[in-house]
């Protein structure tokens, strides 16, 4: 047996990382193609996705107390395994009923990929460390949505939606393949339950300790807000592209694309500017790049400025998230996986709501006034969670 190492596991939890998010994107964009297919409208074929966001939101709530209860490693070991035969099933489907019920069962499997990820990092690296540690991690779901979205389109054009799930299929059994022979060969990934050894407090337990935190809400609350109006405004960019300035859908994707060449820039300088501004500085330079990115996407009079917004955005969500997502996994940790699964459910409950919220806004006046209240509110956040920071260090 290999000698403990803490850096290879969370090299293979990237991996896993990078799977699952690349499944969840190359749906989308293979989303036309399935349609034509089976022979249904893109709206009809879009309860596949629509299936998929709702297994996966809800899931990560009982994911987070199954990481606490039999080991987080462990756990996405096991649903990297399932999630890689469910996604090369994908391809086999003879119906989009068919295929909609195995993206339900993808979404299941998924769930506690990322966030028990970054509870194994909670658990197993110091705290003064963490938060570069979880930004390099967060390469491989960022680096994922990207290949995904490529994928979707340029596999399915040259061979169709089939084979783009049996790239990612194969790709999600490498992922564990890599996680199951480094259970095997590396004792620090054998732990089981919470991270000094204790009994995990169980599902009912878990949730209590966190809800009974008053920081632990202040976070999921925050954390609500910005996926609301981050995810809530951002769903709206490619269509606001398309029918103000007359972009063709490649181009919409490149644009759209320089998000996550954002969320690289900041996963490379992330230890750089950690130790520059520090978690406040962060939270507050995050939250004001943010509102620059949306500021001119609403203001924008051609589109060819808009990449370097949408990059700006990609750079400012992720100063602003990772340093909540660092909070989390300081959270209850006799229950981080509960903590940081229940942080991350939040995220995604809040999206479906700002999208509904803002799609009525979006028919009456266009995506600019949605852009300017995004503008305006995720600056505030930023303000306030830095603020919370603040308060919580003097005290």
């Amino acid at each position: 047996m290999a000698p403990p190492s803490t850096t290879r596991p969370i090299v293979v939890l990237a991996l896993a990382a990078f799977a699952s998010q690349a499944q969840v994107r190359a749906a989308d964009s293979a989303l036309p193609q399935i349609a034509a297919d089976f022979g249904v409208s893109v709206g009809a074929a879009s309860v596949m996705v629509s299936s998929y966001l709702v297994a996966h939101g809800t899931m990560q709530l009982f994911a987070g107390p199954a990481g606490d209860r039999f080991g987080k490693f462990r756990t996405v070991t096991v649903a990297a395994a399932l999630g890689a035969g469910l996604v090369l099933a994908c391809a086999a489907a003879s119906s989009l009923t068919g295929l909609t019920l195995i993206r339900l069962a993808c979404g299941v499997t998924a769930a506690g990929i990322i966030p028990l990820g970054m509870a194994y990092i909670g658990d197993t690296v110091p705290s003064a460390q963490r938060q570069p540690v979880l930004g390099r991690y967060l390469t491989g779901q960022i680096s994922g949505q990207l290949f995904g979205q490529a994928a979707g389109g340029i596999v399915g054009d040259a061979l169709g939606w089939r084979a783009v799930f049996v790239v990612l299929g194969l790709i999600f059994m490498l992922a564990a393949a890599a996680l199951a022979l480094e259970m095997r060969r590396n004792p620090a990934t054998h732990s089981a339950g919470t991270s000094d050894g204790s009994r995990s407090p169980g599902f009912v337990g878990g949730y209590r300790m966190v809800l009974g935190d008053r920081w632990a809400r202040t976070l999921l609350g925050i954390v609500f807000v910005e996926g609301m109006m981050m995810y809530g405004s951002l769903a709206f960019i490619g269509a606001d592209l398309h029918l103000r300035f007359g972009l063709g859908f490649t181009l919409v994707g490149v644009v759209i694309a320089a998000f996550g060449a954002g969320g690289l820039a900041y996963a490379a300088t992330v230890r750089v500017l950690v130790l520059r501004l520090g978690q406040r500085g962060l939270a507050t330079a995050g939250g004001v790049i943010l509102g620059l990115g949306y500021a001119i996407l609403a203001i924008a009079p051609v589109w060819w400025i808009t990449p370097a917004a949408v990059a700006l955005i990609g750079l400012g969500f992720y100063m602003l998230h990772n340093t909540l997502q660092t909070q989390a996994t300081h959270l209850t940790p006799a229950a981080r996986g509960t903590a940081v699964a229940a942080f991350s459910a939040s995220l995604y409950m809040g999206q479906p709501i700002g999208v509904t919220l803002f799609a009525a806004v979006i028919d009456r006046h266009g995506a600019p006034p949605v852009f300017l209240a995004a503008a305006v509110v995720l600056p505030l956040l930023g303000l306030w969670f830095a603020a919370r920071l603040r308060a919580r260090g003097g005290r």
